[in-house]
């Protein structure tokens, strides 16, 4: 097998229909009303709560904000019991407010954090439970939440990889306290870079309203602490036009799902992750898992080998956020506490994902994934 011409990635942003984009966005700029909340923002925050069939939801300029804003409007305090398993701003938003992070290990299956193992974790410094929907499956959010109310604990989650899933038919932002949703480019949905916050009590309407813009109840009162968080009127121009695209996105990543579950389920050693279907998945990323007894070669040796054939896959969550320098000295971020946590960051693989990768891609793709095998159990 000879190298793609040109390198396959991971993901691909996707993007609106440019010439309809353009003429909204010259509408902005003649308007001269470019951030703070235009019209665009407010018409954005309405059509992704019909969207996400939600009732409450505030933007932000990135999801990370998004979080942060969210865990301080929450008013938390002391420790919070997290997954290691995550991507690194999940854990910078506990940092950012003084919390602590608790490091629960995850379930084999689902890769999301065990939530039989959640509350062994609790002392009396806990405050909430930061759970994430890993590559966007969603959590055992009844589990989580019996057990949040047994103790009096909030639950957030990190949804950034889970735009439009549902759990048992339920949207998946109607789960906890507070949900973060990215609009990353590199998100199923996006504004570029972008993200919002949905919640279950319009209390936090009014507070993340004043977080996000400097802490200004007013023009000349500031109540609380804030930051400069907003979503300016380009970015939801953006939004608007990804939006009327996005199911047509979903419905070519689902079959572009299939046509990988097709090759690779006949691969011994190879377990998919992301493997729901319709909304239950957000089809965010397609994620495998290397057992290397069976397959004969390490997820690293494939990672590797698939450069080789200038196709850039992802050792997606690597390395664990337990296994950053200033958490190793936490008793919860030791590997002992952690086990299948540690097992799982040094199997998984992202595969390229997205809507305009076509079939006979994919088959090239699988193809390699075979020869590289084979090259190397010989």
């Amino acid at each position: 097998m000879e190298m793609f011409k040109h390198p396959i990635y991971v993901t691909q942003p996707l993007t609106p229909n440019i010439s309809e984009v353009t003429k909204e966005i010259e509408k902005v700029i003649e308007s001269k009303w470019l951030t703070n909340f235009g019209n665009k923002h407010e018409l954005l925050a309405e059509e992704l709560k019909n969207y996400l069939e939600v009732d409450h939801l505030s933007l932000f300029n990135n999801g990370t904000m998004a979080l942060t804003l969210g865990l301080k409007a929450l008013e938390l305090t002391g420790e919070v019991i997290t997954t290691p398993f995550t991507f690194p701003a999940t854990v910078q938003a506990l940092d950012w407010n003084n919390l602590t992070p608790v490091f629960c290990d995850i379930e084999e299956h689902s890769l999301n954090i065990d939530p039989d193992k959640i509350e062994e974790k609790i002392t009396d410094k806990t405050t909430a439970i930061l759970a994430v929907h890993v590559f966007g499956n969603p959590c055992n959010v009844q589990k989580i939440q019996q057990i949040a109310d047994k103790y009096d604990l909030k639950v957030i989650y990190d949804g950034a990889h889970a735009f439009g899933a549902q759990y048992k038919g339920e949207p998946i932002g109607n789960f906890g306290d507070m949900t973060m949703f990215s609009f990353h480019a590199t998100k199923l949905f996006n504004t570029i870079e972008g993200g919002a916050l949905v919640y279950s009590d319009e209390l936090y309407s009014e507070k993340l309203g004043m977080l996000v813009n400097f802490g200004l109840s007013s023009p000349e009162k500031v109540e609380v602490s804030g930051f400069n968080g907003k979503m300016n009127e380009i970015q939801a121009v953006i939004g608007l036009g990804n939006l009327r695209v996005l199911e047509e996105e979903r419905t070519n990543r689902e079959r572009i799902r299939q046509s990988y579950v097709d090759e690779i389920s006949k691969i011994p050693g190879i377990r998919i992750i992301t493997n729901r279907k319709n909304r239950e998945s957000s089809y965010q990323y397609f994620v495998i898992e290397i057992n290397e007894d069976e397959f004969g070669i390490s997820r690293d040796e494939l990672y590797y080998g698939l450069k080789s054939y200038n196709i850039f896959a992802r050792r997606y969550f690597y390395p664990l956020c337990s296994e950053f320098p200033w958490y190793r000295n936490l008793d919860s971020a030791k590997r002992g506490n952690l086990p299948i946590a540690w097992e799982k960051v040094n199997q998984v693989l992202t595969l390229p994902f997205y809507g305009d990768l076509e079939n006979e891609k994919i088959k090239i793709i699988c193809d390699a994934i075979k020869e590289i095998q084979f090259k190397n159990v010989l």
